[in-house]
């Protein structure tokens, strides 16, 4: 009887994973507005948009290749057991395929970005040590919060934008880490989740804290500055300022964005090092190879005066296992 059953589960198993490749693989709807060709692509890719023509992210990153990157959450030593999934990235980079995420370009120029966004995260979010089995790149998404919060990271100069809730902690939590209660605030005011009272919320659901994240690499840090993405996928034209001070698109750029002189310009800096390291890991792991990075000014930031300096940010440069 107990066969009978497996047997009837993993039937029906077998029909959602056709139904939702079916689905992942949709031609795109197209139309002309303007003289510019717009498509539409299913649940993924719902908005007309030009980016939606391209190929979404499940077209050539799917559940094993996440499995692949993220190996060792599910172990019984990390401190996330069963938070971090596919299904959750997936539903999160949804809302911006639209706009570009992962869809800006070829199928090759997708990977490449697919990589760099889990990169960061996966350095940001890892519990792996020299010795780790596997190594110590394949234990990325271990945590979701930080372990043991120091303060409760309330500044009070945002008294009057973001004021703290009494008693709540807003120390670092999600993929890429948000700490402060004022980059809660922020991130909480553009997903229309009130992170400000319950800033618990990203460490309880997955998808939000993907969510979170993918608007963070979208959204310039401040007025007349790049998102990580411009900077990656090349809509970004440095000034000559930026040529002066050395930043240039590429990889290294993501990091100056991110976390400014916390990384930046600091030479071959462990953290930085570690974060490179595993946009190279994930890269080969995906197929496209670590020879596709760019040479090392494109790569890395250690020679780039920041775009802005900073203390503490949203993706603060103290792990989420501090």
């Amino acid at each position: 009887m107990e066969t009978k059953y497996l047997c009837v589960f993993l039937t029906i198993l077998v029909t959602l994973i056709f139904v939702v490749n079916s689905e992942e693989s949709v031609k795109p709807l197209v139309k002309v507005v303007k003289g510019k060709k717009l498509c539409t692509k299913g649940w993924e890719c719902k908005v007309w948009s030009v980016y939606c023509c391209n190929q979404t992210i499940s077209d050539y990153f799917q559940a094993y290749q996440f499995e692949n990157l993220f190996s060792k959450r599910n172990s019984p030593v990390a401190h996330a057991v069963g938070f971090w999934d596919y299904h959750s990235f997936i539903t999160a980079a949804a809302e911006y395929q639209h706009l570009g995420f992962g869809t800006t370009g070829p199928k090759h120029t997708g990977m490449k970005e697919v990589a760099a966004f889990l990169g960061h995260v996966g350095s940001k979010t890892s519990c792996g040590y020299g010795v780790a089995t596997g190594g110590p790149l394949a234990w990325g998404l271990c945590y979701n919060k930080e372990m043991s919060p120091s303060k409760l990271y309330c500044d009070d100069y945002y008294k009057y934008t973001f004021p703290c809730t009494p008693g709540v902690s807003y120390h670092g939590r999600g993929a890429l880490p948000i700490y402060w209660n004022y980059n809660y605030g922020e991130t909480g005011q553009a997903l229309k989740v009130n992170l400000l009272d319950h800033p618990e919320y990203i460490e309880q659901n997955a998808t939000l804290a993907f969510q979170a994240a993918i608007w963070r690499w979208m959204t310039p840090a401040k007025k007349h500055q790049p998102s990580a993405h411009d900077v990656f996928v090349g809509k970004w034209k440095p000034t000559k300022n930026d040529t002066l001070s050395k930043r240039v698109p590429g990889f290294g750029a993501t990091m100056n964005i991110l976390y400014g002189d916390q990384v930046c310009g600091q030479g071959d800096s462990e953290l930085m090092s570690n974060i490179v390291s595993h946009y190279l890991y994930y890269l080969d792991l995906m197929g496209v190879g670590r020879e596709e990075a760019g040479p090392h000014d494109v790569l890395t930031c250690a020679e780039q005066k920041p775009f802005h300096p900073t203390s503490d940010s949203s993706t603060s440069s103290s792990s989420s296992s501090s």
